[in-house]
């Protein structure tokens, strides 16, 4: 679903991603991993194009083929069925949970105008508070609006960054069994950042932790061993 060949990025003089490569497999929940500022979140950017990236390739396989995405503008990365919920949550505070969630449809390549229903039979508080500002929703409904928003184009491909971050953990659970819905009957790949290793081991396919930029080791979400936690994830 994607593929991504020796990818380099700086910020400044800072070199941030060194030679990466990474495999997406289609259908699957890959979760990156690794300690604060190993380049996390800075590869689900450059992937999104929300930072430049120096050399390198990005091969997504889109409806039409095998599309090179690290010429693309955000928007047309999005249209091509990638969608994108950041750290954050980045929520339009003042506007409805509907609005919100039309914010999406203009990412749509095919035009359409209404959100469609699966957003609300995966996320029912969504249409129960559609009329109510996402600043008054809590933190997990927050967090339920943003991935809502990112499922209105019907992506292929969905990069999820830390979305267990500060919730509560029933909200979480629930993420985590839409997320497996998704892959189940929807045939979506997910692309995972996510810290906490019990969600990682329940809803995740697989797994890649990073260390200084690149991936020092992958593998079947069964073989992330207590030894590897240990070198790499504990702090």
């Amino acid at each position: 679903m994607l593929a991504i060949d020796k990818l380099n990025q700086f910020y400044g003089e800072s070199h941030t991603l060194w030679d990466l490569d990474l495999e997406v497999p289609k259908g699957q929940c890959t979760c990156v991993m690794g300690r604060n500022g190993v380049g996390k979140t800075t590869l689900m950017k450059a992937i999104m194009g929300e930072v430049a990236v120096k050399s390198g390739a990005l091969r997504f396989q889109a409806e039409n083929g095998e599309v090179e995405l690290t010429k693309k503008a955000i928007e047309a990365r999005s249209r091509l069925g990638i969608g994108f919920v950041p750290q954050g949550r980045q929520i339009f505070p003042l506007l409805t949970v509907e609005e919100n969630l039309r914010t999406g449809l203009a990412a749509r390549s095919d035009g359409l105008k209404r959100i469609p229903e699966r957003i609300y039979e995966l996320f029912p508080v969504l249409k129960e508070m559609k009329y109510r500002r996402g600043g008054d929703l809590s933190g997990g409904q927050q967090q339920q609006l943003a991935i809502g928003r990112a499922l209105v184009i019907e992506p292929k491909l969905l990069i999820l960054d830390e979305p267990g971050e500060g919730i509560q953990p029933n909200i979480v659970a629930q993420i985590g069994q839409v997320i497996r819905q998704l892959i189940e009957e929807d045939g979506l790949t997910v692309l995972l950042v996510e810290q906490k290793l019990p969600f990682a081991r329940k809803y995740a396919d697989r797994f890649v932790i990073m260390d200084r930029g690149r991936p020092v080791a992958k593998g079947e979400i069964s073989e992330l061993s207590q030894e590897l936690i240990k070198t790499h994830l504990t702090v």
